[in-house]
């Protein structure tokens, strides 16, 4: 009888297999960590570069604030208040004639939907110089108005539109409600004709 008896200290391992293996894998995490570590630096570059131009920014914000603040400021003197007040006066004069009915009334046609109707329109600067359309509209449901709010908003020409007032009536034209909508009126500038 025979027997095989392996009288070496430790066992045979092929460590070749060992290392092509791991040392793959260890190649692969240390390429993925190269490349983890370069966007994470190139990222606090750009944001450096943003903090950077958002200082800049910040910087002529203020500038231009205390430009605007000394302008007022001479503006409001005594011996200027007539020519503010006449400037003023006059800018608010062009402002309202630069309103055109027409393109208003096709802006609002395009997203007026069906079994509503104007019944008053009134344009007026707010307080921020921004031309405001206060209107009335009239229809069978409150739905038909919620759905021109919808699409007054995703119009480029109104923002800020909302349903200020909601009143039923019982008149025999069929208008159930009436709605008081007020919105800001932002017209597109038209094409300039090339000749």
């Amino acid at each position: 009888m025979r027997l095989d008896i392996n009288l070496a200290t430790r066992p045979y391992e092929d460590a070749r297999q060992f290392w092509i293996r791991w040392g793959s894998s260890l190649g692969v995490l240390g390429l993925a960590t190269i490349i983890l570590v370069f966007a994470a630096l190139s990222g606090w570059y750009n944001a450096r570069l943003d903090r950077q131009k958002i200082n800049d920014l910040r910087s002529k914000i203020v500038e231009r604030d205390k430009e605007k603040k000394d302008a007022e400021a001479m503006l409001n003197r005594a011996e200027n208040r007539s020519v503010r007040d006449r400037s003023q006066y006059l800018n608010a004069l062009i402002t309202r004639k630069a309103f055109s009915w027409t393109r208003a009334l096709q802006d609002l046609e395009r997203v007026m939907p069906s079994r509503l109707h104007v019944v008053s329109i009134k344009p007026e600067l707010n307080e921020d110089n921004q031309l405001a359309l206060k209107m009335v509209v009239a229809g069978d449901s409150r739905d038909q108005a919620l759905e021109l709010v919808k699409r007054m908003e995703e119009s480029q020409s109104f923002r800020q539109t909302e349903i200020a007032s909601e009143t039923q009536s019982s008149q025999e034209r069929g208008d159930a409600v009436k709605f008081d909508i007020s919105a800001l009126y932002v017209p597109a500038h038209e094409p300039r004709n090339a000749r």
